[in-house]
């Protein structure tokens, strides 16, 4: 029997926004996809419900795929797959398989000769990345850094030192409410000439996006809003 496909299907990464980032090709698709993998089943059936292309939810079926998820575990998710049907992945925003626990899918398909089928949304490290004047050429996403003051800052000076060699901007998250710990941590370790970049609460009417040096960041002395903050720097 012929294999299906998997689908990489973008999800919203602020509320209420899918009739302005989800396109109509991501519409098309889902019309004929029954079976999903969903980091958040919960989130993902809200999701698709709000996109108002399906008569009825409850005719789909979901499997969780978050990063408690073996390896072992993953062939088991793919029956579907193999018995021809086409199976779509959600993250809980954005898009899967960045930064994702997706990735564990997408690495199964291409170990087993599954066509990968990666459709077009919004990505908050890419959006953040175009929105800052630091380097898109080169770059590197870190996900977390570590929440002890000591070991960040460590960190910190490492990711520093290696942005001025190589010329590269360096991105990472954190959760909203450690935000502006984080955003202050930052300016009081990294060096004045440094560029700092935040994008905060992506695609949202309160979206911000700001580039500055370190030595300016102190002199607005900014405070965020609890929402979901890309970071990035770049040393000069």
């Amino acid at each position: 029997m012929k294999k299906g496909h998997l689908y990489l299907i973008p999800n919203i990464i602020a509320e209420g926004t899918e009739n302005d980032v989800i396109s109509s090709r991501v519409k098309t698709e889902l019309r004929h996809i029954e079976n999903f993998l969903a980091e958040d089943i919960r989130t993902a059936r809200r999701y698709l419900k709000s996109l108002g292309i399906f008569d009825s939810i409850e005719r789909l079926q979901f499997q969780l795929l978050n990063k408690d998820t073996s390896p072992a575990e993953i062939k088991g998710l793919f029956d579907p797959i193999f018995a021809g049907l086409d199976v779509g992945v959600i993250s809980d925003s954005g898009c899967p398989g960045v930064a994702d626990p997706g990735a564990l899918a997408v690495r199964f398909a291409h170990n087993n000769d599954i066509t990968v089928i990666p459709l077009v949304g919004p990505s908050s490290i890419l959006l953040a990345l175009m929105g800052t004047r630091l380097n898109g050429q080169r770059f590197s996403f870190y996900g977390y850094l570590p929440i002890d003051a000591k070991e960040s800052a460590k960190v910190i000076h490492e990711l520093e030192k290696e942005s001025r060699q190589k010329n590269q901007t360096q991105l990472f998250i954190e959760t909203p409410y450690r935000s502006n710990a984080l955003f202050q941590h930052l300016i009081n370790n990294l060096h004045e000439e440094t560029i700092i970049g935040i994008a905060v609460d992506l695609t949202s009417a309160n979206e911000i996006v700001k580039a500055h040096p370190v030595k300016k960041w102190k002199r607005l002395d900014m405070k965020l809003p609890k929402a979901p903050v890309v970071f990035s720097f770049l040393a000069n």
